[in-house]
């Protein structure tokens, strides 16, 4: 039967929230350098941490074989060492701690027959996305144990790409199984924010490239960039190169556009919501315009947020606001498709489509 039920839709929020948990644990275990601390990639045995001073040892001494100890981290002492652990530990924790918290009542709701066919298969979708994930974020510590002191930029993008549309999709199917007040808008309002929430998407991943870069270092100021509006690196042509895009910790070419394409989308971003706001403030029900109002102030508090992690981002990026910047992502995705699902599908409830 397709029907809204309560237990159901209490468990899928309930995965959205461990979802958004974990790409706030990954933004943390990124910005303090801890996401390459443990160099195996073991599902069932690497569910126990070291237990005695000898594993510890041995996990310390597979550390000290990789190319960020010896290049950075080679002062560090094992007490220093047990703190990076700990973050990469409960990141991988967590993520196998979702899938108990999937896969038990999952069982549990099929052979009670509570899972129609739709929903099925949209549940489909979102563990073939987090195999995906998973899968990813070892290929992306795996290019932090040769050669590079850090995870490729680009591999780290694209595994916080996965992991955003992991909680989209989820976030998707769960409010599929809620009931929503019927709405009249304008079709353009719902084809707009369709557009908005590519840009947005596109602008987690620039963000997760300018994070895995340090793109905010080399240019830690605001509005212009080091005094220029437009890098003068971006406008010399002979710049533009395959190379000097992979060779991004040693040209400043990849850092300067990958941070001038953040801020650019972000002001993108601000404007048309702003746009939204006063265009449809006559020709939406007082709800949608609350919400509209509401996108607002989490883009804006989310732009200001990352104004000032840029401006704090001198040698270093502040783990602290780096950290509430990525939930801010997070926070304004869910927002913009909340919105979105809500307009496009106006009250539905149990549709049996993907």
């Amino acid at each position: 039967m397709k029907s809204c039920i309560p237990t159901v839709r209490l468990w899928l929020f309930v995965g959205v929230v461990m979802v958004f948990v974990q790409i706030i644990l990954g933004g943390i275990t990124r910005l303090t350098g801890s996401g390459l601390s443990i160099t195996r990639w073991e599902i069932v045995t690497g569910t126990i941490p070291p237990l005695n001073a000898k594993q510890w040892q041995e996990a310390f001494d597979l550390y000290k074989q990789t190319p960020q100890y010896h290049k950075i981290n080679y002062d560090m002492d094992l007490e220093e060492f047990k703190t990076i652990y700990w973050w990469e530990y409960v990141h991988r924790l967590w993520a196998r701690l979702m899938g108990f918290v999937f896969l038990i009542p999952f069982l549990y709701f099929y052979f009670k027959g509570m899972l129609y066919k739709g929903l099925l298969r949209r549940l489909g979708v979102v563990v073939l996305l987090a195999v995906l994930a998973a899968s990813m974020g070892w290929i992306m510590v795996a290019s932090g144990l040769v050669d590079r002191p850090w995870v490729n930029a680009y591999k780290l993008s694209l595994h916080l790409g996965i992991g955003i549309a992991v909680f989209g999709y989820l976030l998707r199917t769960a409010w599929f199984e809620t009931p929503m007040p019927e709405v009249v808008v304008p079709d353009s309002l719902v084809r707009s924010l369709k557009i908005f929430l590519v840009f947005l998407f596109l602008q987690i991943l620039v963000g997760g490239a300018v994070s895995g870069m340090k793109a905010a270092i080399y240019y830690p100021t605001w509005p212009q960039m080091n005094g220029e509006w437009i890098p003068s690196v971006l406008l010399q042509l002979e710049h533009w190169t395959w190379d000097n895009l992979k060779a991004y910790d040693t040209h400043r070419f990849a850092p300067a556009l990958i941070q001038f394409t953040h801020r650019s989308i972000a002001y993108i971003l601000w404007i048309a919501a702003v746009y939204f706001l006063i265009k449809y403030h006559k020709r939406v029900p007082l709800e949608v315009h609350l919400f509209l109002l509401f996108l607002l102030m989490v883009l804006t508090i989310q732009l200001i947020l990352g104004i000032y992690t840029v401006l704090n981002s001198r040698g270093y990026i502040p783990v602290t606001l780096g950290v509430f910047h990525q939930m801010g992502a997070v926070v304004t995705l869910a927002v913009s498709y909340s919105l979105y699902h809500w307009v496009r599908y106006r009250g539905a409830c149990g549709l049996d489509k993907l």
